[in-house]
């Protein structure tokens, strides 16, 4: 793994962090434009604040999503692969954009790209010693050393979540399953470049924290070998 080269010309990734505890009459606005398949997610959450973040997000990324294709929030249709990644249906003449996102509690994370497949994942912090045992059976050793020798266990639970979430991440550039990431060699200064992918598919991917408020960390990932800049925004209602 290496970084970009100084003379590469970067693609430009958008990711919108999106706070999703928001008031009740944005949430009943939000849950207005979900599909019925969305509704009943939001419904069927263990709790009502849940049921909220859900839909805000969800509403949210519509939202983002139509502004970028010029159509209706509420007329959007996803397809969703074998693993669950969604992709909205294009309208005709509609530029090749790629979409994901991710929610993590109190905040969401959405990633567009152009002519690209792409993967965002946000987390919140892990807690003290539950990334340890994690890294210690799952990771690839420089990953896992990464984080067991880290000086306190609060930076291990740091560097825990930023490497978890790019697994998350490039796990769903190709619609993957978490277990054929567990081993991805991904320690390092980001922005990365991962020559192979496998057992995911074809490399090389490219990779980037980005930097998110609050007790999270965030990751964006993208195939086709060209260097990318993110351009991080916060989505308000």
């Amino acid at each position: 793994m290496n970084g970009p080269a100084a003379t590469d010309v970067a693609d430009v990734i958008d990711v919108w962090s999106i706070p999703t505890d928001q008031p009740p009459d944005v949430v009943r606005r939000l849950y207005g434009l979900l599909d019925a398949e969305e509704r009943q997610r939001a419904d069927r959450a263990r709790d009502p604040a849940g049921g909220g973040r859900f839909a805000v997000a969800r509403g949210a990324v519509r939202l983002l999503v139509a502004a970028r294709l010029g159509a209706a929030p509420a007329d959007l249709v996803w397809h969703y692969g074998p693993h669950g990644k969604p992709e909205p249906v294009l309208p005709p003449a509609a530029e090749p954009l790629q979409v994901n996102w991710s929610g993590s509690g109190a905040l969401a994370l959405l990633a567009l790209a152009v002519g690209r497949r792409v993967g965002a994942d946000v987390e919140r912090l892990a807690r003290p010693g539950v990334g340890a045992r994690i890294a210690r059976r799952y990771f690839p050793p420089a990953d896992a050393a990464l984080v067991l020798d880290a000086p306190t266990p609060a930076d291990g639970a740091d560097r825990f979540t930023r490497l978890w979430c790019r697994r998350e991440a490039c796990v769903k550039v190709h619609g993957g399953r978490l277990a054929q990431g567990l081993g991805l060699p991904l320690a390092g200064p980001s922005p990365l470049r991962l020559a192979d992918a496998a057992p995911l598919g074809p490399g090389p991917l490219r990779l980037s924290d980005v930097p998110v408020a609050g007790p999270f960390r965030a990751a964006v990932a993208a195939d086709a070998d060209r260097p990318f800049t993110v351009r991080h925004r916060t989505w308000q209602p």
